[in-house]
């Protein structure tokens, strides 16, 4: 399914011993923990893209503490899935939400994200997931056809890739940060729906929308987390426990 990222080639790729590599001699290792690196120079937008070392270990407290399962569940009922799916969830970050979907339903999970860091934590979490990094932005490195179901939760999207690598019926979930999402540490923020279903009308059909809100008491460590996954963690006032309001609006389109 993994197709070659180099510019105008896009051949298969195929998988040897410790590396893949397609018919024009376009060879990429495989690293240690599981991951292919897929990422080309023209798609980084820095030496280090994607998230901070601090925004993915603070999420991955967050998961472990139990905060993002009421919104696990609620994706879980939204997707229609089931074992042997073939799934992709592209801006995985450290693969919480598909490696856990993966060993729920059974589904063949593949998860693209920029981060090399995020994508060692996901293929040292969940082995039985691959894991790729690239720029989903701009090329999802996967064949015409390769998933029953797409995955951007509160990721960036491109709907054109999306359509691309969907097979017929395929399914597409997005994930938005609903307006209530964080209030008490952002503010109110913004209703995102109507645009998104906009975006994405023209190649797909709106089959099921809901919201799922949830909260949490939080210490100031964990408080601390959320700051830092939103990339906002200098405050004026000294951090210290709270309540906090988790959001997500939900789209799935076929």
């Amino acid at each position: 399914m993994l197709v070659c990222p180099v510019r105008d080639c896009h051949l298969p790729l195929v998988r040897h011993e410790r590396r893949v590599a397609c018919e024009r001699g376009h060879s990429f290792d495989i690293a240690r923990s599981g991951y292919v690196n897929l990422l080309q120079p023209q798609d980084r937008r820095s030496k280090k893209p994607g998230d901070s070392n601090a925004a993915i270990a603070g999420r991955r407290r967050l998961h472990d503490l139990g905060v993002t399962a009421s919104l696990l569940d609620a994706i879980a009922n939204v997707i229609d899935a089931s074992a042997g799916d073939t799934v992709l969830d592209a801006g995985c970050g450290d693969g919480f939400y598909l490696g856990t979907l993966a060993r729920r339903f059974g589904l063949r999970g593949h998860g693209v994200d920029i981060s090399v860091s995020a994508i060692e934590i996901a293929a040292k979490q969940y082995p039985e997931c691959e894991w790729i990094v690239a720029n989903a932005d701009r090329f999802i490195p996967y064949a015409n056809s390769s998933f029953s179901l797409v995955m951007s939760i509160t990721a960036r999207m491109n709907p054109a890739e999306f359509r691309r690598v969907l097979g017929k019926n395929g399914q597409l979930l997005i994930a938005l940060p609903a307006p209530d999402d964080l209030i008490e540490l952002r503010g109110q923020g913004r209703d995102r729906t109507a645009r998104t279903v906009d975006t994405y009308l023209r190649d797909f059909a709106l089959v099921k929308q809901t919201r799922v809100t949830t909260s949490a008491d939080l210490d100031a460590a964990a408080v601390r987390d959320v700051l830092n996954s939103i990339y906002r963690p200098m405050r004026a006032q000294p951090v210290e426990a709270m309540r906090v309001t988790f959001s997500l609006d939900l789209l799935l389109f076929r």
